[in-house]
């Protein structure tokens, strides 16, 4: 299954996200209670949902009301803040990445360190319930295990008044949370593309599209805009199925041939966690007969310019390959938690499922849930592999 937000009329914003979700099928109820809990860190907000019509379009209206707000704080009380917050890890963390691509914006704008950047307008209750509602229903309608496209982002025009004074749209902190995705001005003279919304599209698009990819539409879902243009202010999210079992990917090599196994292993382990989807590393035998490694990494597209910049560095290789949007052939993937008992205590294990024509061709259980088993019991990994199956 993709998914497709489709911010290109009408921009997007927090609540428009959330609006478009709850449609999609997450529990309004549930989301009211955990936004409002949780922006009482940084003062009260008060949330509901309607449906109205956008100039015909049947759409789900989020609103987020300030009661009350908090003077501002810098962004490291403010992540404290959000990290004492009695919520589920995956949401947390997640916001909190949310909360980081907003600040470094921030920061660069203003030339400030994160540590003495002050959120206003961002670290507002209002907009603190919006980051967190919208992760919520992210993870509560599982799109984390789904693929995710970001169309174009309309950012509108004109100028809008902020804490910093009178500035032009897009807002300059838009501009650089946004550094890799399409944006198109227009199609109206107002603020369309917010911060919050900005960086919750940047954080959950596994893919960013200038068009819908060959998809077959299962459900629409449209989240409406607070404002009312002369056109529908809705934000689409569709769900689809794929008709092709494909990806698109970019793939990125260098040749090393001067670096330890340390160096190199620690270089492995960097990729990864700047958002490489594979590293390997293979053996060559370069000119004049030097032994040598080839190093390739696959990546997403939204990706891969923070992956090149990290080869250079760590390397100090002086020419990196790039082959872009590459097509390959995936089986489709399903996500299965289930329980097992192992030395008296119940473990819970999420396997990853492949299928091919709706056959099963793997099912193999996540190292990290098998890493944390074995911690806990003191049993080698490989017997608690055995005990899985």
């Amino acid at each position: 299954m993709t998914i497709i937000i489709d911010p290109q009329s009408s921009g997007i914003a927090g609540n428009m996200i959330i609006g478009a979700l709850v449609d999609l099928g997450a529990n309004k109820d549930e989301l009211k209670e955990i936004m409002e809990k949780s922006a009482e860190a940084f003062g009260k907000v008060k949330v509901s949902f309607n449906k109205i019509s956008k100039h015909g379009i049947d759409s789900t209206f989020c609103h987020v009301e300030m009661i009350e707000h908090l003077p501002p704080v810098n962004y490291p009380e403010f992540i404290e803040k959000i990290e004492s917050l009695d919520i589920d890890e995956n949401v947390k963390e997640t916001s909190i990445n949310v909360f980081e691509r907003i600040a470094k914006a921030e920061s660069k704008v203003h030339g400030k360190t994160l540590q003495t950047i002050h959120f206003h307008e961002v670290g507002a209750s209002d907009a603190v319930a919006d980051v967190i509602g919208s992760i919520y229903a992210y993870y509560s309608l599982n799109l984390n295990q789904q693929k995710i496209i970001g169309l174009p982002i309309a950012v509108g025009g004109g100028r809008v008044k902020t804490a910093h004074g009178t500035i032009p749209v897009p807002a300059p902190a838009v501009l650089e949370i946004l550094k890799d995705a399409n944006i198109v001005g227009g199609p109206v003279d107002s603020e369309l593309a917010t911060p919050t919304g900005s960086a919750i599209y940047a954080e959950i698009c596994d893919e960013i599209s200038e068009f819908i990819p060959q998809v077959k539409p299962k459900k629409i879902a449209y989240g409406a805009g607070k404002k009312d243009f002369d056109h529908p202010n809705i934000l689409r999210i569709i769900e689809t199925s794929d008709i092709s079992e494909k990806d698109t990917i970019d793939v990125i090599e260098t040749n090393l041939d001067h670096l330890t196994g340390e160096e190199i292993g620690y270089l492995f382990d960097k990729l990864l966690d700047n958002g490489a989807s594979d590293v390997s590393i293979t053996p060559i035998i370069m000119k004049k007969n030097r032994q040598g490694s080839l190093l390739k990494v696959i990546s997403k597209r939204k990706n891969r310019n923070q992956l090149v910049n990290v080869i250079f560095k760590e390397t100090g290789s002086l020419g990196i390959r790039i082959a872009p949007n590459l097509h390959r052939g995936i089986a489709k993937r399903e996500f299965v938690k289930k329980e097992f008992e192992i030395n008296g205590e119940t473990f819970e294990v999420t396997f990853k499922n492949g299928y091919v024509n709706g056959e099963i061709i793997s099912s193999r259980a996540e190292y990290e849930d098998l890493k944390k088993i074995a911690q806990k019991t003191g049993l080698p990994l490989i017997k608690v592999k055995e005990m899985i199956r």
